[in-house]
Parts: structure tokens; sequence; C-alpha cells
């Protein structure tokens, strides 16, 4: 790792020594719902499989309207060690943890209020409806401690320490795995077993990840009362707070919409859907390790005032991020059917899930820039235009849906999909020739 606070090199070994273990670790996150989808699968239900994938839609759009806790602190670490400013960076990390904690004590209050709204707003059949409230009242159970992860981990990678972070999830996810399976299938327990899976590895994760952190910040200074108080530091970072927020927010709706649009096909169509997702979420996982690559490497350049490093660091990720896509593609399409079958034992699933398979795979695509520039622009923590291109891609992404689920029904659903991630990355793509000239008071060199 290069000196912090001093111009330094982008090299394809700086981008994949923070992207490859991230990779890794993100790569465990879809396994989990691959793996909770084939614990519920066994039981042979398509309403239990439904009923799972709406409580965790469910569960995210509230729970990852507060990614921002993660990601916000990620830019912000990462200018401040790019400036070589070693206590401002646990500043950020202390006013990160302050957040996740009165967030996530509001989140576990409101259970009952987020599970009513989730029944209302999926419309499923009362069996969907009943696997939906016990899945989310349980996880928000722990969504102090989800939230207390996030701050750490977005400590960590603002420093780009790809390695510790990898070590924090796979514990997270690894004791999630374990108990799923333990207690969902062993015990019968369902899809209340595959929640207490979730919270367990949750708490694991946050106790050894505060352990790790107060370890070290005894070995720095303090960190003044004064400082970590700091009007101008607070209102920024409840600003890019607010605006990634809201990106969430819309992306989760758009998630959320394309789910309950799923339901209104039926629940073998509602179930396959959630199977295929799966399989785009793991790819996309793939593509978040060199997004976060592109939050650390480009907010460090920030922070150190290097343009040529920051112009560098848009060129490596994104021609990485292509290619991983492109392996990616060729990987779901070959071993696509195969894997639906290992997911659900349900014929008619399988069969609906296999005709839409290639949706699913192409997606990875169609998503490259979206992941790409959305990692350049947190780790510039340029909030307000990633804030304002995912609600127009949104709109975008509801206009398709209308004008195509209609005469082409789940064909035009996943088409619609495709449509909210190319507007999306294309939309930040056209912006940053402009965002970069403003930050860096000169427009860049050409490529």
């Amino acid at each position: 790792m290069q000196d912090a606070g001093r111009p330094f090199a982008v090299t394809h070994r700086s981008v994949l020594g923070i992207a490859v273990p991230m990779t890794l670790a993100y790569a465990t996150t879809p396994l989990l719902g691959i793996v909770d989808t084939a614990v519920v699968g066994q039981f042979g239900d398509p309403a239990l499989i439904g009923g799972l994938a709406a409580g965790a839609l469910v569960f995210d759009v509230v729970f990852s309207s507060f990614n921002f806790v993660r990601s916000g602190t990620t830019g912000l670490v990462a200018q401040a060690f790019g400036r070589g400013d070693e206590v401002e960076q646990q500043a950020v990390f202390w006013r990160a943890l302050a957040i996740a904690v009165v967030l996530g004590l509001a989140m576990l209050l409101s259970a009952p209020f987020v599970s009513a709204a989730g029944q209302r707003f999926m419309g499923a059949e009362p069996r969907v409806s009943e696997a939906l409230d016990i899945y989310v009242r349980i996880r928000l159970v722990g969504a102090p401690l989800a939230l207390i992860n996030f701050a750490v981990l977005g400590y960590v990678l603002g420093r780009g320490e790809g390695a510790l972070a990898l070590s924090l999830q796979l514990l997270l996810n690894g004791v999630n795995i374990v108990l799923s399976i333990a207690l969902g299938l062993w015990l019968g327990w369902g899809v209340g077993g595959v929640a207490w899976g979730t919270v367990a590895g949750e708490a694991c994760a946050a106790v050894v990840g505060m352990a790790m952190l107060a370890a070290r910040f005894r070995r720095q200074e303090r960190v003044p009362r004064a400082r970590l108080l700091e009007l101008d530091a607070l209102l920024r970072m409840i600003a890019i707070n607010r605006d990634i927020m809201i990106r969430s927010f819309a992306l989760l709706v758009a998630y959320a919409l394309f789910t309950r649009q799923g339901a209104a096909f039926g629940t073998v169509t509602l179930a396959a859907n959630a199977v295929l997702m799966n399989f785009f979420m793991a790819m996309s996982f793939f593509l978040d390790g060199f997004a976060t690559a592109a939050e650390q490497l480009a907010g460090r350049a920030l922070g150190a005032r290097d343009a040529s490093a920051f112009r560098r660091v848009v060129r490596l990720t994104a021609m990485w991020g292509f290619g991983i896509a492109g392996v990616a593609v060729v990987l779901v399409l070959a071993f696509g059917d195969a894997l639906i079958g290992l997911t659900t034992t349900s014929l008619q699933v399988q069969t609906t899930a296999a005709e839409f398979l290639p949706f699913a795979a192409l997606a990875a695509l169609s998503g490259v820039l979206a992941f790409q520039m959305d990692g350049v622009y947190i780790g510039a923590t340029w909030s307000v235009p990633m804030r304002n291109t995912m609600l127009i891609s949104l709109v975008a992404m509801v206009a398709a849906m209308a004008l195509l689920t209609g005469p082409l029904g789940n064909h035009g659903l996943w088409l619609s999909l495709h449509a909210w991630l190319l507007v999306r990355g294309l939309s930040l793509l056209a912006l940053l020739p402009g965002q970069t000239a403003k930050t860096f008071q000169s427009v860049l060199p050409a490529q």
C-alpha cells in the first residue's frame, strides 16, 4: 500500500488487491440467498419460496435504504486516508457508528409496522404473507447489529484493507449459512430458522469487528470531542448520507417493483424470478468487488488531489468490470439449468426459471457501468448526481414496465430491469467529465 497523502500509482495490482478479496466476500452473500432458497425449497411449496423472497425484499427495502452507513463511511474515510489524516478517519467511524446504533434501534421498534406495510405492498396470497411476516420480524431483531457491521466495513474498506474486510464478511456469512441450514432444515424451522441464522451471523461479526477496531484505536491518537462534533463535518456527512439513502431506497424500490409485478403473474412466476434474481445478485456482487476498489481508490485519489490517479481508477475498474461480466454471462448460461435444479424441487418453478435464464445472465453486462460508476461516485462523495440519476433510471424502469409487461408478460418485466440498469450506468458516465473537471478544477487529459 502506498504512503497516504501523496500522489500514488494506480495499477492492476492495486485494483485487484481490493477487488479480489471483496469479490470473494461478496460472492458468499448471494450464496446466502441461494442456500436460503434451497433450504425452504426442500419443503416443495412454492408459497414458502415466494414468502421468503418477498420477506427478504421487504427487509432489504428498509434495511438497504440505510446502506449509506457503509458507503458514505467508505468515501469519507478513503478521502481522509488520501490526505494522510488518521484522526479524521477515526472520527468518521465514530460518527457513522452513532448513526448506525440510533437507526438500528428505530428499525427494531418498527418491526410490526414494517411487516404490515410489506404485506400490504406485496398483495400476495395469505400463505406467502404469513412467511413474509415471520421473516421480517425476526430479521429486524438484528437491525442494530447489521448497521454496526456497515460502519465497521465502511471504515475498513475506506482504508483499502480488503483482506480484513474479507475475513469479517466470511465470518458473518459463514455463521449465517451454517445456522440457516441447521435451524431451517435440520430442525425444521423453515423460514424462521433461515432468519434466525442471519441474525446470529450479524451478531458474531459485530462483536469481532468492534473488538478489532477498539484494539486498533487504543494505539492511535484519541479523537478530541470537538473534532467528533465538528459542525461542518457533521453537516457534510448528513448531506451525503441523505442523498445516498434516497439513492439506495430508489434502488430497492426498483427491485420491489420487479418482485411485485412477478407476484402479479402468479406464485410460480414469483418463485422462478426469485431463483433467477439470486443468480443475478451473485453476478452483481462480483461486479461490486471492482466497484469497491473504485470507491477506495477514487476517494483516495481525490483526497490526495491526484487527478491522474483518479482517471486511471476509472479506466481500470471499467475494464475489469466488463471482463468479469463477460465471464459471468458464460458461466450462468452454461450451468444455470443445473443450478436451478439444485435450488428448487418444484418442476413448475424449474421450467419457468429456465425460460427466463438468458435475461438474468445478460443483466450482468447491462449492469457493469451502473456498478462501476456507483463506486467512483461513492468514493468521490458525489452524492447529488448519483441520487438524481438513480431517480431518473427508476422512472425509466416504471415507464418500460408500463409499456412492456402488458404485451410481453414476464419477458417485458426482465427487459424493464435491463433498461433500468442501462440508464443508471450511461447517465452517470455522461456526467463524469463535468464532475471531474469541477472537482479537480481542470479537465482531465484525454485517454
